[in-house]
């Protein structure tokens, strides 16, 4: 018959219910571990996946146009009886899409010339002055960027023609009057990416210069110019794009033999549907991706933008 004294039993049972305790904490702080890690494995799967699908949305309709502007048959279907290049031909035979892509080149061109500059001087009168509501003027340069195309395309019709009506002249469908719609298009744009320029500029240099009695215009010209130029390369070209590819403020603005290229796909599209817009899109494609490949490898757009 084994004695088992009641006291040192109690004890044992004490102990062991001590012991059970870190245990037991070991166990909720491994538990939460593993909680938290598949709670942040979750979030980057949930990111990553939304990242995703928002590249899918962008480059899903692109790669369908590149597709499609080599399909044989007029009217799309799926699968193609096969494939051609007779919608390219198609496309630089037709003499509105030449004209177009003239028209649209010379007026980004002139809006680019004459928007960035001043988009420039704007951007450093708002970085680098104590001017009086400068966050009002701010807004008012960037409002093209949030007021529709087609709305401000609109607005700028009648005043054109109000403008018409004071001055015996046209103004709706002539060179001038569609430079001076892309030039609002590009003063945005610039005032944007200036500022974020400037806002990345060290101006130990600035204040050096100055302190040797160089004089403003020269500190300016020496010193913040050439600081400044990547943004304004980049500037110019996104100000080319926006102008060249710009559809909403220039439907209404356009007149005989001043039909840009976008209004020109659209009239195409009145009476056709066929690739020969995919193929002239494609073309496009090419050439806005080819300016921007060009851009960043002088001045580096992910350290601008």
């Amino acid at each position: 018959m084994t004695f088992t004294d009641p006291i040192y039993s109690k004890a044992r049972r004490d102990d062991s219910d001590r012991s059970s305790v870190p245990h037991d904490a070991d166990l909720r702080h491994h538990r939460t571990i593993a909680v938290n890690r598949l709670q942040a494995a979750l979030a980057r799967l949930s990111y990553r996946s939304i990242i995703a699908f928002g590249y899918v949305l962008m480059l899903a309709p692109v790669a369908m146009i590149l597709v499609m502007s080599f399909f044989q048959d007029e009217i799309v279907s799926f699968p193609p009886s096969g494939l051609t290049f007779h919608w390219y031909a198609n496309a630089f035979s037709r003499s509105e899409f030449a004209r177009g892509f003239l028209v649209s080149a010379q007026v980004a061109l002139a809006a680019m010339i004459i928007g960035v500059p001043l988009g420039t001087a704007a951007a450093l009168a708002l970085s680098r002055s104590s001017i009086a509501g400068k966050g009002a003027i701010n807004t008012l340069l960037l409002g093209p960027l949030i007021v529709p195309g087609i709305v401000a395309g609109t607005a700028l019709y009648l005043f054109y023609l109000r403008i018409e009506n004071a001055l015996d002249r046209d103004v709706v469908g002539t060179f001038a009057g569609l430079i001076a719609a892309h030039v609002l298009l590009t003063i945005p744009w610039t005032v944007r990416v200036v500022t974020a320029s400037l806002q990345g500029l060290d101006r130990a240099a600035e204040e050096a210069a100055a302190n040797l009695g160089a004089r403003p215009w020269t500190v300016f010209r020496r010193i913040t110019l050439p600081m400044l130029r990547p943004g304004i390369v980049a500037a110019s070209m996104f100000s080319f794009i926006q102008s060249f590819e710009n559809l909403e403020l220039t439907l209404l603005l356009v007149g005989p033999g001043k039909t840009t290229l976008p209004v020109a796909m659209l009239n195409y599209l009145e009476f056709r549907m066929d690739p020969t817009l995919a193929a002239v899109a494609t073309v496009q494609i090419v050439i806005v991706a080819a300016l921007m490949l060009i851009t960043d490898k002088f001045v580096k757009l992910s350290r601008i933008v």
